[in-house]
């Protein structure tokens, strides 16, 4: 089962306002799902009754009519062995609108052995094909020495 994220009582350090902005935070945490509050994560259980959170909702690229969350596609490109992290962004298409998506890496090690971006682009679009879908295959691919952090990281 799989849903968006809400906890149904009050803890001590959970925000209680937007500063400035109360009205925002009534309509972004509290509206959506009277009487909870929306962590505005999804979550999914398993059969045995545990929660995986599956990332944040609003992080969400349509590519051609498919709602795709960019953490599924992370998660894969970050099991491949050469690859220390991701980020993936969605980006205008003239006829799908958000129809394509791009990929930025840092790599653990720039001597994995591959000749070239193409070949490790090649393996990563082969096996998100193969985890997820064909068309959650990121068109590009872009290797990075860092990404960017928040200041959460």
């Amino acid at each position: 089962i799989s849903g968006a994220l809400c906890i149904s009582k009050a803890w001590p350090g959970m925000a209680r306002t937007i500063y400035n902005d109360h009205k925002r935070f009534l309509e972004t945490y509290l509206t959506p799902y009277p009487g909870f509050f929306f962590t505005g994560d999804g979550v999914y259980r398993t059969s045995e009754g545990y929660y995986q959170l599956t990332g944040r909702l609003d992080d969400i690229i349509n590519i051609s009519g498919h709602r795709l969350g960019t953490a599924e596609v992370e998660d894969v490109l970050n099991h491949h062995v050469a690859v220390a992290e991701s980020a993936v962004i969605g980006y205008p298409h003239e006829i799908k609108g958000e129809g394509k998506m791009l990929a930025f890496l840092s790599l653990k090690c720039l001597s994995w052995g591959y000749c070239t971006a193409e070949t490790l682009a090649a393996e990563l679009q082969e096996l998100i094909s193969k985890k997820i879908a064909k068309y959650a295959a990121p068109e590009y691919i872009q290797v990075t020495h860092r990404l960017p952090k928040t200041r959460s990281g």
